[in-house]
């Protein structure tokens, strides 16, 4: 390790140091572990701050893991290295070593979930076929299947999407040879999946209303923050409360729960702020706990409780409903373009973002027929 200063943090154990940012200019911060075990110190780096998406708080996790026994990143290399010479053969061991593999990298929890529901619930029949035997006739009953249980275009893309996910993961890894594409083709349903759902100024009373009548008030607030900040459910369940910087007025939103496993950071208004501060802390390192202090898994029975007390559509979805009036508020007023709107929303693409160009754009068209106005004093004059 060079020789540089060291910058202690608030978690012993964890300190960094500040080197040349890796694929891009400035510095970045790096950090390190150092720990004690069986009489001998260990020190070792954790990753760095843009390039890993590495803070002090997951450096401290990464130091409590190693603590209790868990491999380093080194021998974790050196452990796929061997795994390598003994290949996958089946879909079930593809998916055992795609389950292994890739939930030691940057997956998110959230997203590590939703995959194992999809191969237990559509692709475990699968398990037994071999890779180099899997054809498009198998995707195609596949899709079929899924179909006739009901699902949508989009959850059927997805299903498809982890098998072939699964299959280039495990080819790239050297432990499969990708099939030949003229005997296997993923054929992905057409999705139209451009639903913008958003509040009317009535049914947003109504809801505010809803929310304050709530005898939970602390669980009301999970609702006023999606609200607010059109934060996704994933980031308000896993969201900590040294995540929260009340000095520079900003919320980290981590890697492990986001969406596209990148850590950002959204500004804090004053409302947010108010949200905040009114939540009953306790002993939990979450803001929203579930049982014991630990980190809950949902939060659909308040949300639909605040819907139908708000009398709000069925088809409204509580919490994604709540980020798209969000963005639909932001994009309408005509003071915020469709840029900013993009970072807010941390979409991954401005694609994403550009199901709210034409709110934008009425708004545009809004701020442009005040125009009219200079006419009309002329001629009247």
């Amino acid at each position: 390790m060079p020789a540089s200063k060291r910058y202690k943090t608030k978690h012993p154990g964890v300190f960094y140091i500040i080197g040349k940012r890796l694929g891009g200019s400035g510095e970045e911060k790096i950090y390190y572990i150092i720990f004690k075990k069986n009489g001998r110190t260990y020190e070792e780096k954790a990753g760095r701050q843009f390039s890993d998406g590495m803070n002090e708080r997951q450096a401290a996790d990464f130091l409590s893991a190693r603590i209790k026994g868990e491999p380093s990143k080194r021998e974790a290399r050196e452990k796929l290295k061997q795994e390598k010479s003994s290949g996958c053969h089946t879909v079930k061991d593809m998916w055992a070593y795609f389950l292994a593999h890739r939930s030691a990298g940057k997956a998110s929890v959230a997203g590590l979930k939703v995959d194992t529901c999809y191969y237990e619930r559509y692709l475990k029949p699968l398990e037994k076929v071999r890779i180099e035997e899997l054809t498009t006739a198998d995707i195609c009953a596949l899709r079929d299947k899924v179909f006739t249980l009901g699902k949508s275009p989009q959850t059927v893309k997805h299903i498809l999407s982890l098998l072939r996910r699964m299959i280039r993961f495990c080819a790239k890894n050297g432990q499969c040879s990708l099939p030949d594409p003229s005997k296997l083709h993923f054929e992905m349903p057409r999705v139209d999946n451009q639903k913008t759902e958003h509040l009317t100024s009535e049914q947003l009373s109504r809801l505010i209303k809803a929310l304050d009548e709530e005898p939970d008030q602390d669980a009301a607030a999970f609702v006023r923050l999606a609200l607010a900040t059109g934060m996704r459910k994933g980031a308000l369940i896993g969201l900590r409360w040294d995540d929260i910087d009340f000095d520079r007025g900003f919320i980290t939103l981590c890697g492990e729960t986001a969406k596209n496993n990148k850590t950002e950071q959204i500004p804090m208004n004053s409302t947010v702020r108010e949200i905040l501060q009114q939540i009953n802390r306790t002993n939990s390192a979450y803001v929203f706990p579930g049982r014991d202090g630990r980190k809950r898994s949902d939060f659909r029975r308040l949300a639909k409780r605040v819907r139908d007390k708000a009398d709000l559509p069925e088809s409204f979805r509580p919490l994604h409903g709540l980020r798209h009036s969000f963005a639909s508020f932001l994009a309408s007023s005509g003071q915020v373009n469709l840029y900013t709107l993009q970072r807010l929303l941390t979409h991954s693409s401005p694609q994403m973002t550009q199901r709210y160009a034409h709110l934008a754009d009425e708004a545009m068209q809004r701020a442009a027929s005040v125009a009219e106005g200079i006419f009309g004093e002329t001629t009247d004059k």
